[in-house]
């Protein structure tokens, strides 16, 4: 499989080695055997709990370093906070470690809609975005470079006309003019009047949520899992041929993208 089989998992990395990762679906088992000794922190964004999107955190190996102290950010319910929640899978019958038995307990955080909170040197905004149950998009700036992520994310929903008026277009403030955007690319068009309200995007509602935001790049991602490679290379190709404004990237497993103040001018 050339677009890959992991569920969502992204590392952001600064300039001084500070390490973020977006998610922690299957993918973040490889990201986290990947990363060296010497590596005394990694924080970890969480857009929301849905499985697919933390059931690879059991797996991530820091967890199991004394010496790393692993920090995790993410959106409580309206009853329960991040502990609570997280805690409902990091225990028995669905994994045999608690939470509370790992080495090193990590730190969790607790993210509401329209925070701001600084990592080392990277500047993170979070708002909540159209998905099932609370969950929320990220944009992400540092190094003079910025990038927004959201994965799971249906702003055309409720809207006769998209992107219509902007000001209900849920996540645009996060993605505005950002040198990266990451978006939920889940449908075709056809596809999409099936699944109204399933909180995911056509590539034609991602094109045109990126060209309403002014992005410098799109890069697509959480594809639909039935659609094989060549399927979505005929939905890339179409995508591509309308001619975006912006540069449009595949989202392929492994991929590794470099942004500098440099090269996004």
């Amino acid at each position: 499989m050339r677009y890959g089989g992991n569920t969502s998992c992204v590392e952001v990395r600064a300039a001084d080695g500070t390490v973020l990762v977006l998610d922690a679906g299957t993918g973040i088992r490889r990201l986290g055997d990947a990363i060296v000794d010497g590596i005394q922190q990694v924080d970890v964004l969480l857009t929301h709990l849905h499985m697919d999107h933390i059931q690879g955190l059991g797996f991530f190996e820091p967890l199991f370093r004394p010496a790393v102290g692993v920090h995790i950010w993410g959106p409580s319910s309206t009853t329960l906070d991040l502990r609570a929640r997280l805690s409902r899978y990091l225990s028995p019958p669905l994994f045999p470690v608690r939470l509370r038995d790992l080495p090193r307990q990590p730190v969790l955080q607790d993210v509401v809609s329209l925070s701001s909170f600084h990592v080392g040197p990277f500047a993170i905004q979070a708002e909540l975005v159209c998905h099932p149950g609370p969950t929320v998009g990220y944009r992400i700036e540092a190094d003079g470079v910025s990038l927004a992520y959201l994965p799971d994310h249906e702003p055309a929903l409720g809207l006769e006309e998209f992107p219509g008026d902007l000001d209900y277009v849920p996540g645009l403030g996060l993605a505005e003019g950002v040198d990266l955007l990451i978006h939920d690319t889940m449908f075709s068009a056809d596809e999409y009047l099936r699944h109204v309200g399933w909180g995911h995007s056509s590539l034609p509602q991602a094109l045109a949520f990126a060209d309403a935001a002014g992005v410098k790049r799109l890069m697509t991602f959480h594809h639909d899992p039935s659609h094989s490679d060549e399927q979505l290379d005929r939905l890339f190709a179409k995508a591509a041929s309308s001619s975006p404004r912006f540069e449009l990237l595949r989202g392929l497993e492994g991929t590794s993208f470099e942004l500098s103040a440099s090269t996004t001018r």
